[in-house]
Formats: C-alpha cells, structure tokens, sequence
C-alpha cells in the first residue's frame, strides 16, 4: 500500500533511558519541534527529563493500492527498561492496524522484551485480518511482463497482468523465550501457531492454467482454501547490541530450528532453519551515529513441505521490510537467503536529520524448475532519509527510495531502522 504518514507523539513514560541527559540534551528530535510550535515553554531541565519522559511514538497513516483500496491505519511503537537501566536492554514493544475500502484488516502486536539484568527474553507476534499477497511465482530469475511500476511500501502502485493476487484470511501467533546462559548467549524454545482461510486466488482460471498457489497446493497435498502450519521453536541467540530500535554497536546473531507438526494442527510435518545475524559497527567516536551496519537473514526448508503461503521470501521478516526495491513476495522460495549492508551517517548536527545508503541482494530457491540457492541473485539498493522521531527510545521516521533489476523501483516508509 501506498501511505502517508503523520507525525504525532503519545505519553508511555518509562523510568531510565540508555543515553546519558547531557547526550539527549544535544539533540532535537521530532517531538522537540511539535512542542517548540505549540507551547513557549522551552528548554527542559536535565532534573526533569531523568525523571519522566516519552518512549511512544505514533505515525497515523493513509494509502491506496488497486488491490486493497483507500485505506487508513496507524503504526505504533513504544518501549520500557523492565530492570537496572546499566545491565538491562530497552525493551520495544510495536503495534499497527489498517482497514481498506475493500473489506481488508489487519492488527499486528509485537514484542520483544527483556528481564533485569537480560536474564530472559521474549520475543512474539500476534496478527489477524483479512489481506491480499501479489503472488510473482516461486524462486528468483523469474521476470515478469509488465513489470518495472512503482511501488510504495512493497505494493505496485497499478496492476500487473503477470501477478496474481491472492485474498486470505489469517491469525498468526507465536512467543519464543529465552534464558541467559553464559554472558550474552540465550538457549530457549518457543510456539508458533499460524493459520490461513478463506484463501482466493482473484485470478484462477482452472486447474490447468490456474495461478502458482492453487497449482502448488495441488502438487504437495495442501487444501486450496486454507491451511494451517503450527509446531515448535528452538533458538539459540547471542546479542551485544546497545539498543534495539537503533544500535550504534554490536552483535546479533539469532538461529531458529521450526518443527511443524502434525499433532499440533499442521497439515504436514516440515522442519526449516532460520538464521539471522546483524553487525553494527560505530565508526566515529564524536559522533557514533556513523555507522556502518551488516544484515544476513536466511530460512532453509530441511525435510517436509510447508504450504504456498508459507514459503520465505522478500518482506518475510519479523517487520516486512526485507528486500527494500521490491514489492512484498516478489521473490520467495523453499530455501531463502538475504544479506544487506547500509552505511548510517547524520545529516544535522543537532541529529534531527540524518542519511542512509544501502545495497542488498537475495536468492530463492524453486526445486520443481531446477532453481538451487544462488544460481539467481537478485541485487537492489537505494538511499534514505532519517528523522529523529523520538530520542529517548530512538525511534526514527523512515523514507528510503530503492531500485531493483527488472524494472523495479519503489519508495519505502516506516518507524525504526529497517534492521
């Protein structure tokens, strides 16, 4: 969907913050600028901003795309040090919703919080709604007739006779905990329950010239109007990140082995392994907003099958953003593979404005058209602009433009840093 956001601020207060009072007292973000506009109060009191200050930040929104229609939502994101502010990471919760025109919805929480002195971990998702997934095919090295729209936040501004859109229903749940076991290194498991209907393929036109889902659905035994895909989670992490929702330094590394099982609901049993991992490294010490930061994301089908609407690809992250320069499911496959790398520098001295340039590439899989990981790569990059939402949490307004091969281009909004 296409979206224009609007900026506006909320009161969750937590009760430390990661960056020292004479750091924050330096910078002006967004809410600075709103209060300076509304009110001739000026200038707050170190005293005072140790003592309470905002961690929520808000962006209403509004957008249209032919395939969902006029829609209105709004994007949310707040967060909480739940411990010693010395030894206890900042915690970030974040919920959006939308309706459309077209009888769509969505509501999506998520969380990923941490205990006094990073003891535990908790990491999960809950989404419901109604949407519409443009289905490109499977695997990468697939061009499409007709391709080469613009596309704001993942969805082409104008239909592509080459793309069939499927409608579905969906709820979709999952927590993971995990526990400290040495400095840093987190073991855990977890659940994770998702569940698809009412599934529509807008442009099936039969069994025979019928579109990727219904065709695959068929081939691997799935119901063509819902599924469900349910198991187990095991993880192991490790993470030296100095925040979450923008990390000037640090390590994360995240690996993740799903079991879906058959007892649990699942149609069929799949095992699949998710890797993760995200470098940051600060390359100035007067301003460490220069950074430069590496992002590795990668989901690997090991034995069974998962269903059409589970397959990995492009937007398959925990936030959608994965694949800046093209559309959400353009690429997608069994095996997935992503890296990225982005250079973060400020703009303004006062850190309201600052800048990103980023080039990625991924690669999917497609084994019933002898596709194998890596024999198609497809690369993207572009550049973006950054405003300081809300510097006690962080947070920052996202606008960056990408351009991908065949065509694809695209303009991509958010709050917080893509990863």
């Amino acid at each position: 969907m296409a979206y224009i956001v609007i900026l506006s601020s909320g009161s969750l207060f937590a009760q430390d913050k990661q960056d020292p009072p004479e750091v924050l007292n330096r910078q002006t973000d967004a809410i600075d600028v709103i209060k300076s506009i509304f009110t001739k109060k000026r200038g707050t009191p170190i005293d005072t901003v140790k003592k309470k200050h905002s961690t929520f930040s808000i962006l209403p929104s509004a957008g249209y795309n032919p395939s969902v229609g006029f829609s209105v939502g709004v994007t949310s994101t707040g967060g909480k040090i739940f411990g010693d502010p010395k030894t206890t990471t900042f915690s970030v919760f974040n919920a959006n919703a939308y309706t459309s025109t077209f009888g769509l919805s969505n509501f999506e929480f998520k969380n990923n919080l941490f205990t006094n002195h990073d003891k535990f971990n908790l990491q999960g998702s809950f989404q419901m709604g109604t949407t519409v997934a443009l289905d490109y095919g499977i695997g990468t090295g697939r061009p499409t007739t007709g391709e080469g729209s613009f596309a704001i936040n993942g969805f082409s501004l104008q239909n592509n006779s080459d793309v069939f859109p499927i409608a579905f229903s969906y709820v979709k749940f999952n927590e993971r905990i995990y526990k400290e076991v040495v400095k840093n290194v987190y073991a855990g498991a977890g659940v994770i329950f998702n569940f698809y209907n009412n599934i529509d393929d807008e442009r099936l036109i039969g069994p025979n010239l019928g579109t990727h889902n219904y065709r695959y659905s068929v081939i691997n035994g799935y119901p063509t109007d819902g599924y469900k895909a349910n198991g187990l989670l095991f993880n192991v992490e490790y993470n030296t990140r100095d925040h979450i929702n923008r990390p000037y330094h640090g390590l994360y590394i995240d690996l993740v082995l799903r079991f879906n099982e058959p007892w649990m609901g699942s149609n069929q049993y799949a095992s699949q392994l998710k890797t993760e991992v995200r470098k940051y490294w600060s390359l100035s010490k007067k301003n460490p907003e220069h950074i430069l930061a590496y992002w590795l994301w990668g989901s690997y089908l090991l034995d069974g099958s998962i269903p059409y609407l589970e397959l990995v690809g492009t937007g398959s992250d925990a936030t959608g953003r994965l694949g800046r320069a093209y559309t959400v499911g353009r690429f997608k496959g069994a095996n997935f593979f992503y890296n990225e790398l982005e250079y973060r520098f400020p703009i303004t001295k006062n850190k309201l404005f600052s800048g990103v340039a980023f080039a990625n590439a991924q690669t999917a899989s497609n084994a019933r058209r002898d596709v194998s990981l890596f024999q198609y790569v497809e690369p993207g990059g572009g550049v973006g602009l950054r405003l300081l939402f809300n510097k006690y949490s962080r947070s920052c307004l996202c606008i960056d433009y990408g351009r991908g091969v065949y065509g694809s281009s695209g303009l991509f909004l958010g709050l917080n840093e893509v990863f």
